[in-house]
């Protein structure tokens, strides 16, 4: 191993903070033996930050329209309406989805949509994703609700003529308990302006994930990874993020609760960026080192890391428990946005898969709910039955 890297892991063994530059040296490596003592440093740290537990969540993701006014060339789930395929959940389907993922023991909805302009009510569209909120918390007001991205945030706030803040006030009092800090992809505006062009640029992504953790509400964090983007780029990305989560630490704030990294899945993508990418799923390899990085860069700061299985399929997830990751994610129940990406992880997990999976590598598992706390398993039917005619 060269001796530059040698330095860069002994500097994050003894609990610095890299810089972005030195985050950069690590992911350019190609050979093996660097690699793995990046990987093995990345295994060490998530051992000292987040202990030996492998923590997964009972969620429902519930994805309510796919009709949305913007084109990321990446997107294989949007729709215009009237397109074959398009839909829009109504209350009685959502509260339907959201009364299963109870039954089934989900802690968690996870809600996120297209950018729907006819989703209004009386010509505004805040009042639309209230009585969206409310349809789930009038029935279930202790299930979390992780909803709505900083995207939807700014959609809201764009039609209706507010700030960021009054939005994000509104939702919180509305129900809404956490937001996922999606349609981040890259925070580089070269990136964005090919991946995302009608999206909120870098800044305004930073700024309402900001107002939202000054609000009280927590948030998550993501990076979409693997397509266009360079090793600089991601680490600039990462510096943002942490700096963020370094400025809500600062001010008490909870902030953000873990990081998840998404690599691009490309089959259904839009064909310009499938072609200038050059290949249909994520490399693994890639991936882990990635995660393996982002690890010994954010862990300082962000302690809980999760790979998408989604995305990398459970074996490929399982694998990035052993380069940095401490959490498996959750059960989903469905998922669509990936899955019409042409994913080939599935769409819904059973505990008792990400269990076996999590006990296959010899490590311990736990539930915990959206903002790590952790819960305890519900009885089977069977044991309560036995329970119940113990004499």
């Amino acid at each position: 191993m060269n001796s530059q890297v040698e330095e860069i892991l002994e500097r994050a063994i003894a609990g610095e903070d890299l810089s972005p530059e030195a985050g950069v040296v690590l992911l350019k490596q190609t050979d093996e033996t660097a690699i793995g003592q990046i990987r093995d440093t990345a295994d060490r740290l998530r051992q000292r930050q987040a202990g030996d537990t492998v923590t997964y969540v009972i969620n429902r993701n519930i994805n309510f329209t796919n009709i949305c006014e913007q084109h990321c060339s990446f997107c294989a789930f949007r729709r215009d309406s009237g397109d074959e395929g398009a839909y829009w959940l109504d209350r009685a389907q959502i509260l339907e989805k959201a009364t299963d993922a109870v039954k089934r023991g989900a802690t968690e909805i996870c809600m996120q949509g297209g950018l729907n302009p006819e989703a209004q009510i009386n010509g505004a569209s805040l009042p639309y994703y209230l009585k969206v909120i409310d349809g789930i918390k009038s029935e279930f007001p202790h299930l979390h609700l992780h909803a709505f991205s900083p995207q939807e945030v700014e959609f809201i706030a764009r039609a209706d003529g507010l700030t960021f803040a009054d939005v994000v006030a509104a939702l919180q009092e509305g129900g809404v308990d956490s937001m996922p800090g999606t349609a981040a992809e890259v925070l580089d505006d070269e990136v964005r302006r090919i991946l995302c062009p009608e999206k909120i640029n870098s800044e305004t992504w930073l700024e309402i994930v900001r107002t939202t953790h000054q609000q009280g509400v927590p948030t998550t964090s993501t990076m979409l990874s693997g397509h266009i983007e360079t090793p600089e780029q991601q680490m600039r990305h990462l510096g943002l993020i942490r700096s963020l989560q370094q400025s809500a630490k600062a001010h008490g704030y909870t902030g953000i609760t873990e990081f998840i990294l998404l690599p691009f899945v490309g089959q259904e993508a839009p064909k310009p960026l499938r072609r200038r990418v050059g290949r249909d799923q994520p490399i693994l390899s890639d991936a882990l080192l990635l995660m393996a990085v982002s690890r010994i860069f954010l862990g300082n700061w962000i302690p809980n890391h999760q790979p998408s299985w989604v995305k990398l399929g459970l074996a490929g997830a399982v694998d990035a428990l052993q380069w940095g990751c401490n959490d498996i994610g959750g059960t989903l129940m469905e998922e669509h946005i990936t899955t019409m990406a042409g994913a080939l992880g599935g769409t819904c997990m059973e505990v008792e898969t990400l269990q076996s999976a999590i006990a296959a590598i010899g490590r311990p598992y736990q539930q915990r709910d959206t903002l790590y706390r952790k819960v305890a398993p519900k009885p089977s039917n069977d044991a309560v039955s036995k329970q119940e005619s113990t004499p």
